[in-house]
């Protein structure tokens, strides 16, 4: 394997992709605190999103082409504490489907540089 193997082709591509985010959501929307946020969400297109959005983080083959994060989360009300709990689901989901602690590190740093932009203010 090449040390500049992304961490898309480490853990495993779109199929290990497709598994965090599954378990990722089982957790989010198992959450009574975060279910308001996704009452009238298409949960098929979400999950997509998502999948989508996990792999360009992870430097696979893809490119993101959803809405910037403000736009997309703009008019939720979305707090700190549901943003850290979305978060903490996404590492709970990385670490239960093998990912390395680096490559769990790397994406969570990405994901947590969004929150600005996710947070109302």
């Amino acid at each position: 394997m090449s040390e500049a193997q992304s961490i898309y082709a480490r853990i495993g591509g779109q199929e290990a992709v497709e598994a965090v985010v599954s378990d990722f959501y089982d957790r989010v929307f198992d959450d009574p605190l975060l279910e308001p946020y996704f009452e009238d969400t298409d949960r098929e297109a979400l999950y997509a999103h998502q999948v989508q959005f996990i792999s360009s983080v992870a430097g696979g083959p893809v490119s993101y082409d959803g809405a910037d994060m403000q736009q997309a989360h703009e008019g939720m009300g979305i707090t700190e504490e549901a943003f850290g709990r979305v978060a903490t689901y996404l590492e709970d989901a990385l670490r239960e489907n093998d990912v390395p602690e680096d490559d769990v590190d790397a994406i969570l740093k990405e994901v947590g540089a969004l929150e600005p932009d996710v947070v109302a203010q």
